[in-house]
């Protein structure tokens, strides 16, 4: 049996600021030990996103001009990027894709830009102030700890049906008040690591396949796949 999985870029060609290309690149060398054929390719402005296409979406960072102009086109994209959701899609969203799916972020000039409300947490911004630095957080539903480097100013609250993707043990997360950091929401996996967070954090990159691969081909047995042993790091 062969196996493939087709990514989708969302804004990659806009939301790119940290690397975040690099998530990719570590889910296409692992995928390669599954024995897992993966392709992906760019989403952007004016072009519509078909759920029944993709089997992982990489949402990145960017910064508050081009999360504006995004703000405004992923309306479109609203309905399809929230049944992918909650048809188990698997999912990356880091830093302004995390702010964007929710139901909105204060930009850094007091803007409210809307967000497309698939998942129920909401941003705000901090005065004269950003939280800078390396992170420590703690799964504590599989003990997995996950390791990443923050920048942002927003301050993020979880809403209902969200869980954190780990509570800080060294860092700010979220918001710096309740010890969380990012989020997970079905088979969702959002933060605010800069990095990128898959190449410190290969577990993730482990579960986010795991559940593509399920979702595709339900019947099949992945035990091979599943046993593939990743570093904490590459």
């Amino acid at each position: 049996m062969s196996y493939s999985l087709k990514v989708c870029h969302l804004y990659g060609d806009l939301m790119n600021t940290y690397g975040d290309i690099g998530n990719i690149l570590v889910l296409k060398h692992l995928a390669e030990q599954m024995g897992v054929e993966l392709e992906s390719e760019v989403i952007s402005l004016d072009q519509e996103f078909n759920k029944d296409k993709y089997d992982i979406v990489i949402f990145g960072g960017g910064q508050d001009f081009e999360q504006s102009i995004i703000s405004k086109d992923i309306q479109n994209k609203k309905a399809a990027l929230t049944d992918f959701i909650e048809d188990d899609g698997s999912m990356v969203a880091i830093c302004g894709g995390y702010q964007l799916l929710g139901h909105y972020y204060i930009g850094a000039n007091g803007e409210k830009l809307e967000g497309i409300g698939a998942l129920d947490h909401y941003t705000k911004k901090q005065e004269n102030n950003r939280f800078i630095g390396n992170v420590l957080i703690e799964n504590k539903e599989t003990g997995e700890k996950y390791r990443g480097f923050e920048n942002h100013q927003g301050i993020t609250f979880l809403g209902e049906g969200e869980r954190p993707l780990g509570n800080v043990l060294e860092g700010y997360g979220n918001n710096g008040e309740d010890k969380t950091e990012g989020a997970i929401y079905k088979n969702v996996y959002c933060t605010y690591f800069h990095g990128p967070i898959l190449a410190r954090n290969n577990q993730i990159a482990k579960h986010v396949l795991m559940n593509a691969l399920t979702r595709k081909y339900p019947n099949e047995d992945l035990t091979q796949q599943k046993e593939l042993q990743v570093s904490e790091t590459f």
